[in-house]
């Protein structure tokens, strides 16, 4: 009996959707032992979310759901848990045995914790078949075998819903191979572009081989029909795309043959800690403010991004458009990050009535040395040897910081 109330009360309940009460299933999606459909904001009849269930020996229900803004939620629920109401929980997930996330729950039931998924951590559910969670002395396995179709199904959900409305809610499994990428709307944290839709733009790269291999953001380099780069002072170089990956927002260029780069960076090779000292350098606002480049100080004021992304460092390092793709240092000049962008200020402080203030983030370098590997780049770390004047961090960086100049074409642009 307490195992059908759950699965109605987790598919009425509104993950992160912002209304106590909610309506359906409006269509279904039915995938192994998954069932759930789409869902209405019971006082206002506006389609809030998706959301599936299943329940597991062990006892525990999995309920993941995708709301309407594309916001994605896991929840587990048991009769067993007696939480109190807005308690948070940590649970750590190891998916296949390799990848492994810290989920932070909240308990929006006293028999229910919720925690926000990122994007990266959807990729890993869908394709994964084992999921251990642990949280304190709790161990759980999770069969995941049925979850590549279900994420699908529900991503088919919203962007259907979304296009053609609840009343014509169907069975959301046919046709979900094709729309499984609407998942990737909560992408990595909102940045600058640009390089994007523009005839112009520019960006920052930095030298990370010694062959020429430069490291900036993809959102720089989106759309470009032609790319250069120049170090401070020297004549710009034609570049080439080597790879991109849109989803960490990460893109590697290649120098000519005949440029030769004594220096370059190196990544460090030791863990970084919330509160450490770090130095951003890049081209912000090229061709209105100074043409050298400029040098921001700040600290990691969080180990994860937006909605808990793990792909993310949160900085107070302020940076600005033409940032981007620059690189992140510590205090002892190793390469901690990559800047990506700031929080879209404005679009915060009509939400919320206030202006965030030195919120502004950099990929990591798990991300960025699993890029590499997957390109076959050469590069070298190193760890941290004492630490240095924020002057010498930028000096020697000159060598090997890049200004990137992207040119569209009406073609191109179109295109988007």
């Amino acid at each position: 009996m307490w195992l059908r109330s759950l699965v109605a009360a987790a598919l009425l309940q509104v993950c992160l959707v912002g209304s106590a009460h909610a309506k359906g299933p409006f269509g279904t999606v039915n995938v192994g032992g998954w069932t759930g459909g789409a869902f209405s904001n019971d006082e206002t009849g506006a389609f809030s979310h998706c959301a599936v269930t299943a329940p597991y020996a062990n006892g525990v229900i999995l309920v993941v759901s995708q709301n309407a803004a594309g916001i994605w939620s896991l929840a587990f629920a048991s009769p067993s848990y007696h939480f109190n109401k807005g308690e948070n929980a940590a649970i750590d997930v190891t998916f296949d045995g390799q990848e492994q996330a810290r989920l932070f729950a909240t308990a929006y039931r006293s028999d229910m914790l919720t925690a926000v998924l990122p994007l990266n951590v959807v990729r890993t559910f869908q394709k994964a078949n084992l999921m251990v969670a642990t949280a304190g002395h709790a161990v759980l396995n999770f069969d995941l075998r049925s979850t590549g179709p279900v994420i699908a199904a529900l991503a088919n959900c919203v962007t259907r819903v979304k296009a053609d409305g609840l009343d014509k809610a169907g069975d959301f499994t046919k046709g979900a191979a094709r729309t499984a990428a609407a998942g990737d709307k909560q992408g990595p944290p909102p940045a600058s572009k640009p390089g994007k839709g523009a005839k112009s733009g520019f960006g920052t790269g930095f030298v990370i081989s010694a062959a020429g291999h430069i490291v900036t953001n993809n959102h720089v380099i989106d759309g470009c029909s032609e790319l250069k780069g120049n170090l401070t002072g020297e004549a710009a170089m034609v570049l080439r795309v080597v790879s991109a990956d849109p989803n960490n927002d990460l893109a590697l260029l290649q120098a000519p043959s005949t440029a030769t780069f004594k220096e370059f960076a190196r990544i460090r090779d030791r863990s970084f800690h919330s509160g450490d000292s770090v130095v951003a350098i890049g081209f912000p606002y090229h061709g209105l403010l100074t043409s050298d480049f400029t040098v921001t100080t700040g600290i990691v004021s969080s180990l994860s991004g937006m909605r808990n992304d793990t792909r993310f460092l949160q900085i107070s390092a302020p940076v600005q458009p033409g940032n981007s793709g620059g690189p992140l240092f510590d205090t002892s000049g190793q390469i901690v990050g990559v800047v990506t962008g700031k929080i879209p200020g404005l679009r915060i402080a009509a939400l919320t009535g206030d202006i965030p203030e030195n919120i502004n983030f950099a990929i990591k370098t798990g991300a960025l040395r699993d890029f590499l590997d997957n390109s076959v780049v050469p590069y070298q770390t190193a760890e941290p040897k004492g630490e240095l004047k924020t002057a010498d961090i930028a000096g020697n960086a000159r060598a090997y910081t890049m200004l990137i100049s992207c040119k569209g074409t009406e073609e191109a642009d179109a295109k988007k």
